[in-house]
């Protein structure tokens, strides 16, 4: 789809799905998905958040979207804003992702690349992210969910405090397997998504109330699962990190409400096939959390690290 037929359709859209400006307000508070990758149709990227009942969504996409960006952020004002992602192997990669920001991305994200959390090439990223004050959200996998998928940002649970500690200054958002698997103390990279009663004294339980700059991304099937092991654990951890989290959902299926494919049919996953991610783990957020820190949660955070009104 060229830049023209993509601003057509993508304003098409907005009166066709009957939109008002705000969808309706299930959940008790406005909602923000800090974790929502850029649909290829325009007009699919309205109907999950109008049928997630979600108010805004963050896109995570290549920083090379701009046009496409913007026209949504046309169509739908005051829904949208966007993190600008880019591979950190190639030597082009700080250049990229500062005119990413200068173009408006408020973070670098998803940052998914077989390379190690600690290597070289994150390192100029996160030294980047910090000169422009900017989040950077990344996926820790340490465990295939397909045949020769390969692993991502490894090293997170032996290596990561390092980081942290060598760059004070730039903000983290973690996601993925490895880092919410490694809630429990018990895991060993054994699998991609565990199950049963949580151990306390796990290394992301640990980072997250030890670095004031690690911020959890509850997106995916990960986010999700994690939450759902041990409802004593979840309402607890919840309300020890309420200011560090943000709800995302990381969500592929069609409509908010779990039509077409879950979680790129991933098969690891298959737990929430047939649902919205979106939905499921709002529904485990509200019910493991009070008002105010549900509010936080799905919206007061997210605006706070951006800095945008809320």
């Amino acid at each position: 789809m060229n830049r023209r037929e993509f601003l057509e359709t993508v304003v098409a859209a907005v009166p066709a799905l009957g939109w008002q400006g705000t969808p309706a307000n299930e959940w008790g508070s406005p909602v923000f998905d800090l974790h929502f990758h850029l649909r290829q149709q325009p007009a699919a990227n309205l109907a999950h958040l109008d049928g997630a009942g979600v108010t805004k969504a963050n896109l995570l996409t290549r920083a090379a979207a701009l046009e496409q960006i913007k026209a949504l952020q046309s169509a739908a004002p005051g829904r949208f804003t966007w993190f600008g992602s880019y591979d950190v192997s190639r030597p082009d990669a700080e250049q990229v992702l500062t005119q990413a920001a200068k173009d408006g991305a408020q973070g670098f994200g998803e940052m998914k690349f077989h390379v190690a959390a600690d290597g070289p090439e994150f390192r100029r990223i996160y030294a980047l992210a910090a000169d422009l004050r900017v989040p950077i959200l990344i996926h820790f996998q340490e465990v295939d969910h397909f045949p020769n998928e390969g692993t991502w940002a490894t090293g997170y649970a032996k290596t990561f405090e390092s980081i942290l500690k060598a760059y004070p200054k730039t903000t983290f958002i973690g996601h993925a397997d490895a880092f919410w698997a490694n809630v429990s103390a018990d895991y060993h990279n054994e699998a991609a998504y565990p199950s049963g009663p949580i151990k306390r004294g796990g290394v992301t339980d640990k980072l997250l109330g030890d670095y004031p700059n690690l911020f959890g991304d509850l997106a995916a099937n990960s986010g999700n699962n994690a939450m759902s092991r041990d409802a004593e654990f979840t309402a607890d951890f919840l309300k020890r990190h309420q200011n560090k989290l943000f709800f995302g959902s990381d969500c592929s299926c069609s409509d908010g409400r779990g039509g077409g494919v879950s979680q790129s049919n991933n098969p690891a996953a298959s737990r929430l096939a047939g649902k919205c991610v979106a939905r499921e783990t709002l529904t485990v957020l509200k019910r493991s959390a009070s008002s105010d820190v549900f509010q936080k949660l799905v919206w007061g955070n997210i605006h706070k690290l951006l800095k945008i009104p809320a």
